[in-house]
Formats: C-alpha cells, structure tokens, sequence
C-alpha cells in the first residue's frame, strides 16, 4: 500500500508510524523481561559503503525480517541504524533504516527495504533524517515504489539522496 495522498492523510500516517515507534522505543526502554524475547525491539549499527558494489544489511524478529539492500559512491563509510520492532499486540512490524546524523553525503544509486513475514502498510523515505534541530524531508513521491513488501528506487526518478526509510508492516493473523 503506498503512502496515503494528500496533506490531511499523510500527517495522519505519520502520527500512526510516530506512535507504532515510540511505542516501540519505550518498550525497549522499559525493564528488562516485560516483553517476550521475540517481542522486544532492536536496533543494531552498520556502515554503508560507498564504491558502487550492491551490499545488503539484515536483522530478523521472531518471524520476521528487514532487508537493507543498496549501492553507493562518494566520501567515506557513514554509521547507519537499523531498528526492528513488533508492536505489543502482535499485529505490526516495523523498520526503520536511517543515519543518526540526519544527512547522508553518499551519492546512492540504488536502494530498497524487503520485509519477510508481514505486508507493508505505510512506508516513506527522506533525503534528510531529522537532527539537530532540521525536520525529515520526504523523497518525492515519484522517487520510489512500494509493493506489498518493498520500498525501493524508481529508476530514472530517484535523486540518489537517501536518509531514512521507515516501514510499518501488518502482521498476519491467525484467525478463529
């Protein structure tokens, strides 16, 4: 499902993704052994590379994973994030791949987020992560795609800046 159009359902969005998240953090934030394992949320710390070479970054929960995969050229490694959680009542996963920093000087040439086990609900991506003060800035919507589950570029469109990438997947459920 791609993001929702227009100005009142986009900030709707992102209320919903802004409080999945910080319901997650504060999970993660809370006393040890208040969640299931498979539940509690996680983040973990990698380099993206320039050189042009495609590399991927994976972390799993429970059943489910997120996929980072990417090319890029110019500067030096930059310290990205990956957080995975799983709200408490089961029914979403979420994603966020980002620079701590808040811009990326890589020139990315290509990118897309692959999540396994869930269907992705809403998902957008930012040339500019907020920091020090400065707010997200949304890609275009003509810069990526997004499928049931994947946020990739759009080639020819994309404008090879890149940030973050936030998803929130729907769980499957089991019914009665």
């Amino acid at each position: 499902m791609a993001a929702p159009s227009g100005r009142s359902g986009r900030r709707l969005w992102a209320a919903l993704v802004a409080a999945v998240l910080l319901c997650l953090a504060a999970r993660a934030a809370g006393e040890p052994g208040t969640a299931g394992a498979a539940e509690e949320p996680r983040t973990a710390r990698f380099d993206v590379r320039p050189g042009g070479e495609v590399h991927s970054f994976s972390r799993s929960l429970g059943d489910y994973t997120c996929t980072f995969t990417y090319s890029a050229q110019g500067g030096t490694n930059e310290e990205w994030q990956m957080n995975i959680g799983v709200s408490e009542d089961n029914l979403l996963f979420s994603c966020s791949v980002w620079r701590p920093q808040g811009k990326s000087y890589l020139f990315f040439t290509q990118f897309k987020a692959e999540v396994k086990g869930a269907k992705i609900e809403y998902a957008m991506a930012y040339s500019q992560a907020a920091a020090g003060g400065q707010s997200d800035v949304p890609l275009k919507q003509e810069e990526f795609e997004i499928t049931e589950t994947t946020v990739s570029h759009r080639e020819g469109k994309f404008r090879f800046e890149l940030s973050k990438l936030m998803i929130v997947a729907k769980t499957p459920r089991d019914e009665l």
